[in-house]
């Protein structure tokens, strides 16, 4: 049987078609961006990442990074050009809530250890002072009637800086003279915060110094102490080996010559910060 006209060119046109084909092909592989290929991973060390940042060649999005943890800030110095004192007239004072409010305790004028009462003032009002009261919790305060004390101004400061066992005294806002001390342990550190010295004593222990200031300050963790409740003190010692470091049960030791110095000096009432 005699092949149609279709059929007689079935192979010419296969045979354009092929070769079309080819040459797409060529065409997009010239074209093709091609790369090197990648380097065999190596069990060499990467080196380590320098601190100054490099440029990029891409722009994208950075990773935030983590921040490492750190020590909270030191609290920043606190030592008033002068603070008001408060010394109680008569032979008790009683403290109250507020102005006017209810009796919290009744204080005895002198104190238990024969020395006389006397608070820092942080507030006044309307015939009423807010004192600093040695006490639990630290920070307590109370309210006693204006007209049941003397009010005068302290000029003096003291700053104990734990970190660095040192005790700056501060007259009229400016350091006078620093010296070095010795401050709590890690067991039983010495309590951060701002306090007031409300006694000078002559200590008959051994060990003490020739003087101690009690405080408004209590241990964060001592509930009693030689017989106390573990109130805080600022005092002389014979240890003279521990001055510089981080040593006592949370008390603020001296060489006895500087506490001697300062007994001369720091009238009842003056504020003390520990930082």
């Amino acid at each position: 049987m005699p092949r149609s006209s279709s059929s007689r060119f079935r192979p010419g046109v296969l045979a354009a078609a092929v070769a079309i084909a080819v040459a797409v092909v060529i065409v997009v592989l010239a074209m093709r961006p091609w790369s090197a290929p990648a380097a065999a991973p190596t069990s060499a060390p990467s080196p380590v990442a320098s601190s100054t940042p490099t440029a990029s060649a891409t722009r994208g999005p950075t990773q935030t990074p983590t921040p490492t943890a750190s020590r909270g800030p030191v609290d920043a110095v606190h030592a008033p050009a002068t603070s008001t004192v408060a010394a109680v007239r008569g032979a008790s004072i009683a403290v109250h809530t507020a102005p006017g409010g209810a009796v919290t305790t009744t204080l005895p004028n002198p104190q238990a250890s024969g020395a006389p009462l006397v608070f820092l003032v942080v507030a006044q009002q309307d015939g009423w002072v807010q004192v600093q009261l040695a006490q639990r919790p630290n920070g307590s305060t109370g309210w006693v009637e204006k007209t049941s004390v003397d009010l005068s101004a302290d000029p003096y400061a003291i700053v104990v800086t734990t970190s660095t066992n040192t005790l700056e005294l501060y007259k009229a806002g400016k350091v006078v003279e620093s010296y070095p001390v010795a401050t709590g342990t890690g067991g039983t550190p010495t309590p951060t915060g701002r306090f007031a010295l409300t006694e000078l004593l002559a200590p008959t222990n051994a060990g003490y110094g020739p003087y101690a200031y009690g405080t408004t300050a209590f241990s964060d963790v001592l509930n009693s102490f030689g017989g106390g409740p573990g109130q805080i003190g600022l005092h002389g010692t014979d240890d003279t080996s521990s001055i510089g470091t981080a040593a006592s049960h949370g008390c603020v030791r001296m060489h006895n010559a500087d506490i001697t110095a300062l007994a001369e000096l720091l009238p009842l009432g003056t504020p003390i910060q520990v930082r």
